[in-house]
């Protein structure tokens, strides 16, 4: 009876224990997520002032400077409302993925600058990247660019069009759209993390995330490599559902596009960088496949999808990246058994 209680004792201590853990670990990557997007909304809010000053010191401009800028392009569309909105929702994020990923192909590719390479999560690999592979991507990305984004952001200017006009000629207070962006983030987190995590189930993966997988070592451009229907569901599906939802201006709209392609592809480039959110954690995902489902973490912390991920040297460098010393130079891997 005495060996019994002990032992129930030392069972609900560990339970004890272990929930205690599990919440303290939650409420650890709410908080962490909460400084991102804190951090993210802040930088934005300084980063526009500061060159809302400047701009109107260069060229003498006066009242506001971005409502009077925006005045002049709504004129120049007036009665091409539709043609604006996939100038901003279209045009803009096309040319930031492909301007942001060239520069990263020129080093995959290359080889060089060599400063650049020391960054390289997974130094085995992609040096250079396959070229045969990389012209495969490059196709299923054009592909889902034109015949899979671009009917659904049509069908979000109906959508929206039902809401009033996303094409006002008023913009949204400076604040009011950070408010946005961070509502934005958090709809993606959610969407992003549950259809991610249903396309890794037996019955999907193989028909049609495994596609993705096949980059073991992600590069920036792989980051919208996927089966067109995963693509309209999982990738594009939870950056454009926020927008809807609130009835964004264009402004607004545009700049999330543009920001949520700048993430990704910053979470699949393959390069630790100096000064650039870490991608490490999504690096993670494509070198374990069974860990790491989300965007923040928050949801992968809440469902237990990331064990393995703490307990690897890649969380200790999952960081901001402050010096110009690569982070697998100053947390190196450990030695190999027998070395």
């Amino acid at each position: 009876m005495t060996v019994e209680t002990r032992v129930s004792g030392t069972r609900a201590a560990v339970t004890a224990s272990s929930r205690q853990d599990g919440s303290g670990g939650l409420w650890d990557s709410v908080k962490k997520a909460a400084v991102v997007i804190g951090s993210g909304i802040l930088f934005l809010a300084a980063f526009g002032n500061s060159l809302t000053w400047h701009l109107q010191r260069f060229w003498g401009a006066s009242g506001d400077f971005w409502q009077n800028l925006w005045t002049k392009l709504f004129v120049m569309f007036e009665g091409h409302d539709e043609a604006l909105f996939y100038m901003g929702t279209m045009l803009l994020p096309t040319l930031t993925l492909w301007l942001s990923n060239g520069l990263l192909l020129l080093v995959d590719t290359t080889g060089k600058p060599s400063f650049v390479t020391r960054y390289r999560i997974q130094m085995d690999k992609n040096n250079p990247v396959d070229p045969a592979k990389l012209s495969n991507a490059v196709r299923t990305v054009m592909f889902n660019q034109v015949f899979i984004s671009g009917p659904m952001v049509v069908a979000v200017y109906h959508l929206m069009k039902l809401r009033g006009n996303p094409c006002g000629p008023e913009l949204p207070t400076f604040h009011w759209a950070l408010m946005e962006l961070a509502f934005f983030s958090l709809v993606e987190e959610i969407m992003f993390y549950y259809s991610h995590r249903l396309f890794h189930s037996p019955s999907l993966y193989k028909r049609f995330h495994k596609q993705h997988h096949e980059w073991t070592a992600p590069i920036g451009i792989v980051a919208t490599y996927a089966h067109p229907l995963e693509h309209m569901l999982s990738n594009t599906l939870p950056v454009v559902i926020g927008p809807v939802i609130l009835g964004s201006h264009i402004s607004t709209t545009s700049m999330w596009y543009c920001l949520a392609l700048v993430s990704t592809t910053i979470s699949h480039c393959g390069y630790h960088l100096p000064f650039l959110p870490s991608p490490e954690f999504h690096d993670f995902h494509h070198l374990r496949f069974n860990q790491c489902f989300g965007v923040f973490g928050v949801l992968d912390r809440l469902h237990g999808t990331d064990s393995k991920f703490r307990q690897s040297k890649q969380y200790e460098r999952h960081t901001l990246l402050t010096s110009l010393t690569p982070l697998n130079e100053s947390i190196p891997d450990a030695p190999k058994k027998g070395q």
